[in-house]
C-alpha cells in the first residue's frame, strides 16, 4: 500500500549552498518526489519574499517561513505567528541602542535598517571569492546582474511594527548574540545566526515558542498529516526543532556538528546530492 510522505526542506546549506547555486540533483529530487505523490515544503528562516522565484520555479506544496512565522499550502496562508506591535518595539530599541545593523520580516516585507545591504554585499563577495568558479553543473538561483538580497535591503523603508514575525540582527561584535539573548529571552525565541562568517556577531530572533519545528506540528495537524510520515531536513541552528517533531530528521553532510547531534542519520553535503541521497533512502524517489 502507497504512503505518502511530507518533506520539508531548509533552504540555505540545504537546498542550496552559501553561494546560492544548487546542484541538478536537487532539482530533479523534489520534482521527482512530488511526482511520486509525496508532498515537498521549503521550511526556511528566510521570509517569504527572500524566497526567489529560480527557487519556487522548482516546484512545492507549499512554504514555512520566516523561522516558522508563516506557513503556506500552495499560495494560501494558513498560518501567521507575528509578534505583539509592543514586542517589536522593545526588540528594535535595544538593537538601536547597541548599534546593531538588523532586518524585520513581514510576509510581504523586508525593513532592514540602513547598514544592511553594505554587509550583505560584503558577505556574497567573501561567497563568491570562496567558492571559486571550479564547478560548472550548478545552478545559480540569483540574478546575476544585481542579487535579490541587495535589491530588497536597499530599500530602506520606514520600520513596521505590525505583522513581524522575525528579525535579523547583524553586527561586528562577536558578543552580539550573548547580549541579544540577555536581553530578549525572556520575551523571545534567540538563536545564533545561519549567515555564512556572522558566527555569533549575528542571530535570529522569533517570540517565544516560534520555531520551524512548533510551526511544522501546526501545519501537519492542519493537512491531517502525521508527524510520523514527515521528513525534515537541515544543516542549521534553526533546523534544531524541525528534526526532532519530524518521524526522520535528516542533517547535511555540511552540518556542523551541534546540528547532527539532533538528527536521526545524516545525509551527504548541499552539493554533493545530499537531498537526492536523502530521498532516495526514504523512497520518496
Amino acid at each position: 500500500m502507497f504512503s505518502p510522505r511530507i518533506a520539508f526542506l531548509d533552504v540555505d546549506g540545504t537546498l542550496i549552498d552559501a553561494g546560492e547555486v544548487i546542484a541538478p540533483s536537487t532539482i530533479d529530487a523534489v520534482r521527482t518526489a512530488r511526482q511520486n505523490g509525496h508532498l515537498v515544503y521549503l521550511s526556511t528562516g528566510r521570509a517569504a519574499v527572500e524566497i526567489y522565484p529560480a527557487i519556487r520555479d522548482i516546484g512545492f506544496d507549499g512554504a514555512i517561513s520566516a523561522g516558522g512565522g508563516f506557513a503556506e499550502v500552495g499560495d494560501e496562508l494558513v498560518i501567521a505567528r507575528t509578534m505583539p506591535e509592543e514586542a517589536v518595539a522593545r526588540m528594535v530599541g535595544f538593537y538601536e541602542e547597541s548599534g546593531y545593523d538588523f532586518y524585520l520580516q513581514s510576509l510581504t516585507h523586508l525593513y532592514p535598517s540602513p547598514g544592511v545591504r553594505a554587509r550583505f554585499a560584503t558577505y556574497l563577495q567573501q561567497d563568491r571569492e570562496r567558492r571559486g568558479d571550479d564547478r560548472t553543473d550548478l545552478h545559480s538561483v540569483a540574478d546575476l546582474d544585481e542579487h535579490p538580497a541587495l535589491k530588497a535591503f536597499a530599500n530602506v523603508r520606514p520600520l513596521s511594527y505590525s505583522g513581524i514575525a522575525k528579525s535579523v540582527f547583524l553586527a561586528g561584535d562577536l558578543m552580539a548574540y550573548d547580549r541579544v539573548s540577555e536581553a530578549l529571552s525572556s520575551e523571545f525565541h534567540v538563536i545564533t545566526g545561519t549567515i555564512p562568517h556572522m558566527g555569533t556577531g549575528s542571530g535570529e530572533v522569533t517570540l517565544s515558542g516560534v520555531n520551524k519545528g512548533s510551526t511544522i506540528l501546526q501545519l501537519l495537524d492542519h493537512l491531517g498529516i502525521d508527524a510520523a510520515a514527515a521528513i525534515g531536513i537541515g544543516d542549521s541552528s534553526n533546523d534544531i526543532e524541525m528534526l526532532q517533531v519530524c518521524g526522520v530528521g535528516i542533517a547535511m553532510g555540511n552540518a556542523t556538528a551541534d546540528i547532527k547531534a539532533h538528527a536521526d542519520e545524516i545525509t551527504t553535503a548541499v552539493l554533493d546530492d545530499g537531498v537526492w541521497n536523502a530521498f532516495r533512502r526514504h523512497g520518496l524517489i
